[in-house]
Order: C-alpha cells, then sequence, then structure tokens
C-alpha cells in the first residue's frame, strides 16, 4: 500500500509542478538598448506604454534620459518611468533601482508644469530600492577629477552619484527606501556613518548632515504613500487577473557592468537579466524581449567606438540626429550603424524583435555603411572582445549601400518607405537574426511604422 502512495504522491507533486509551470501567471514584456544607450527606448516604451496596466523601471537611476513627445509637449524622465503618461497604468520603480530623493521629487514637480498631472499618485516605489545621496552625487564628481589626475582620462559618468549608490549597495553600507521609512534615529545614526566613510576616503568633501538629514525627514513623508514591497506587489500582479506588464530597461547592453565595454559602463545590469533582480521576478515570467537600435550608432562619453566616424559624416549625424545627451547635455560621438554590436546584443538578451529608430536622419546620404564583422590582424573574429585595448586596435568590416535620398520623416507604413531603406532594413534584420518590428522616422509616437 505504502508504495503506491508514494508512487501517487510523486504523480501529483510532478503534475502539480506541471501545472505550475505552465500557468505561470502574467507575462511581461521588456524594452532593452541594444548599444551605448540613446537609441529611443522612450518612445518605444511610449508606444507599448499606451496598453499597458504597469510600467516598470528595474535598474540605473537618474543617469538615463528618456525622451517622450506626446500631443507636441516633450517629457523628459530619468528616474520616472515613461509609462508615468499614461493616466491608466501603475507606474513602479523597482529595488535595482538607486533612487535620489531630490532629482524624483524634481522631475514629477518639473513634468507637471507641462501638464503631467496626477503622478504621485500612479508611482508605486520598491521598499528594497537603494537611496542615492547629495554626497554620492559630489563622489561621483571627485572620483572623475581623480581619474583624470591619475590617468589622463576619466570614465565620463553623469555625476549623479549612480557608481558610489552601488559602491555603497555592494559594500553594504548603502540605504534603503524600507530604512529611510524605519526607525529614523537608526537611519539617521547610519547615514551619519556613511558619511563619515567617505570623508576618510575624500578628505575634501563637505557635508552638512543635520540639513541633508532634515530634507530627507521631509521627503520620506512624501514619499510613505507610494512605497510598497516590491516583491510581494509583483507576484500579486504577475498572478492576478491578467495584466500587460512592461519593462522599462535604462542605458543599454554595451553599458551593462558585466557584458559592456569595460571600464566605460554603468555600474548595473541593463541587459535581460537586470529585469529578474531589479523587479524579484522570476525568468519564467519572462514574454517578449525587444531591443533598440538606432540606424546608425552613438556614444556618449569616453571608450572604444570602432564605427565612429570623426569626419563629415559624423558631424552630419550628430547635427541631423540632434545627438546630444537628455541627461549630460553632452553631444554624442557618431558612426554606421554596427552590426556586430547589435548581434552580440541579442546574444546575451534573446531578442523577440527589434524597434529600429532614426532612420530617416540618413536621408540625405548618398551612401550607408554598416559594420558587419571586426578583423584583428587580418582575420574575422567571431565575438565581441572583452578587452578595450583590443576593441581600440579591430578593423570593421562594412558592407555599402546606396542611400535613398528621399525624405521619410512622413513614411507611416512599410510601403510608404522607399525601396531602398527597405532593403537597408531588411539587411540588418536577416544579418541580426531577429525581425524589425517597429521603424522609427521622427520624433512623435505617430512616427513608428509598425511592421507586424
Amino acid at each position: 500500500m505504502k508504495t503506491t502512495h508514494h508512487k501517487n504522491a510523486n504523480q501529483s507533486a510532478a503534475t502539480g509542478q506541471k501545472r505550475s509551470r505552465n500557468d505561470a501567471g502574467n507575462k511581461v514584456t521588456v524594452v532593452l538598448g541594444a548599444q551605448w544607450g540613446d537609441e529611443g527606448k522612450g518612445k518605444v516604451v511610449d508606444l507599448l506604454a499606451t496598453e499597458a496596466d504597469f510600467v516598470c523601471r528595474c535598474q540605473g537611476g537618474n543617469n538615463a534620459g528618456h525622451t517622450v513627445v506626446v500631443d507636441g509637449k516633450e517629457y523628459d524622465f530619468h528616474l520616472l518611468p515613461s509609462g508615468i503618461i499614461n493616466p491608466k497604468s501603475v507606474s513602479l520603480i523597482g529595488n535595482g533601482v538607486v533612487i535620489h530623493l531630490p532629482g524624483l521629487f524634481e522631475e514629477g514637480d518639473k513634468n507637471e508644469k507641462k501638464g503631467l498631472k496626477g503622478w504621485e499618485k500612479r508611482l508605486i516605489v520598491s521598499d528594497r530600492a537603494h537611496l542615492v545621496f547629495d554626497f554620492h552625487q559630489v563622489v561621483d564628481g571627485l572620483q572623475e577629477t581623480e581619474r583624470q589626475a591619475q590617468e589622463g582620462k576619466n570614465i565620463g559618468t553623469t555625476k549623479k552619484g549612480i557608481g558610489p549608490a552601488y559602491s555603497s549597495k555592494a559594500s553594504r553600507t548603502g540605504l534603503r527606501v524600507c530604512d529611510l521609512l524605519g526607525d529614523f534615529k537608526d537611519f539617521s545614526a547610519r547615514f551619519k556613518n556613511l558619511v563619515r566613510q567617505y570623508q576618510s576616503m575624500y578628505p575634501s568633501l563637505t557635508v552638512d548632515v543635520e540639513d541633508q538629514l532634515k530634507k530627507l525627514k521631509e521627503y520620506s513623508e512624501r514619499l510613505r504613500p507610494m512605497v510598497r514591497d516590491g516583491v510581494y506587489y509583483m507576484y500579486e500582479a504577475l498572478h492576478g487577473p491578467p495584466k500587460k506588464i512592461l519593462v522599462e530597461g535604462a542605458n543599454a547592453a554595451l553599458l551593462d557592468i558585466d557584458f559592456g565595454t569595460y571600464p566605460f559602463v554603468t555600474s548595473s545590469n541593463c541587459t535581460v537579466g537586470g529585469a529578474c533582480t531589479g523587479l524579484g521576478i522570476p525568468p519564467l515570467n519572462i514574454g517578449d524581449v525587444f531591443g533598440v537600435a538606432k540606424a546608425y550608432t552613438t556614444r556618449v562619453g569616453i571608450g572604444a567606438f570602432p564605427t565612429e566616424q570623426l569626419n563629415a559624416v559624423g558631424e552630419l549625424l550628430q547635427t541631423r540626429g540632434h545627438e546630444v545627451g537628455v541627461t549630460t547635455g553632452r553631444k554624442r560621438r557618431c558612426g554606421w550603424l554596427d552590426l556586430v554590436i547589435v548581434r552580440y546584443a541579442h546574444m546575451i538578451n534573446g531578442f523577440t524583435a527589434i524597434a529600429l529608430t532614426k532612420l530617416d536622419i540618413l536621408d540625405v546620404l548618398d551612401e550607408i555603411k554598416v559594420g558587419v564583422a571586426y578583423k584583428l590582424n587580418g582575420k574575422r573574429i567571431p565575438h565581441f572582445p572583452a578587452n578595450m585595448d583590443v576593441l581600440q586596435k579591430v578593423e570593421v568590416e562594412y558592407e555599402t549601400f546606396p542611400g535613398w535620398k528621399t525624405d521619410t520623416s512622413a513614411a507611416r507604413k512599410w510601403n510608404d518607405l522607399p525601396a531602398k531603406a527597405q532593403n537597408y532594413i531588411r539587411f540588418i534584420e536577416n544579418h541580426i537574426g531577429v525581425p524589425i518590428k517597429w521603424v522609427g522616422v521622427g520624433k512623435s509616437r505617430e512616427c513608428m511604422i509598425q511592421m507586424f
């Protein structure tokens, strides 16, 4: 009898397991940058957010800059998920994000003046998210100055305190939202310790601790109604009634702390794994992963950039594309589309489809080049080099296409695009092995051509 009982128990356990795997709950759609950032992720998120119930940020901080244009109004988001524009959706800042509270409220208030109403009621903040303090931002600047003095080059950070905040997190001295909303006396003591720790490393660092704590106390009361246990909140969202959940990545694959062009990277995982760790969701719940790539390549700050064009082409892309960082105001470096990096981003993220943005910027060119492979000492290499010195030395193999020399900004469907532009898009699609779902030909929402 006993043996049959065990067998049945095992059988039911197995079927139970099977059932729970099939019934994993709602799937999330993830939007990620496939180059060095600034690909126009905000536009893709904005497009999808019109139907989303939840829009979540999973990593990074206010070093991100997403511009969204709706009804002629331009909104700039740094910490707020781009979905905050949709009055019907909830915006969530996950545990993997580092939050600078003055920045968060300043950003909300600024966009409110432009017409963003009721954003505080639609925002949920994870209690496990780490805090970026003003002194983290000062330290960020000091570290950059130090690097410049010692090595003759800095990393080119946004000086928003992101790296130092993630350093505090990794060294287990960081403070989280739940600490701020807990016993304030305990929080204050830990805050003072953290300040002392940084002052011992940077003797020139001055912090008005009492003034900072007074401000943080005020922010905490404004923040309190928005805070939830992020893990439980996400679990409920995934396993409740059918919901459309969107995850908006900040930065991009080539800026990922593990997979990017280290050390010229950000301090978080801006590849697909960051969606799981930054929100507390199982891989099983990841659905579509959309990569966003520009029809050419740009990069802010320093670091290797194999297809960069330090010539009239680069200047044309920069001016026509208004290539200036949303967060930093720095001119972006520009070059031809590099499919080696987009394929590499696909290897890591497993894109189910791609959004190709800013095609219209190429409208005036006589010929257009696309980087398809890297060569080292005359030999093609199949991988993307980890070592920056090696990446500086690669020779790019290009495919050349005739320009279409036609204004595409009014195109609204595939057939409106000139044949030469269609060929360019199909080549990219075939080379990466991922279908292109959207083609962007302008700034506003209606300039995204949906292909399928």
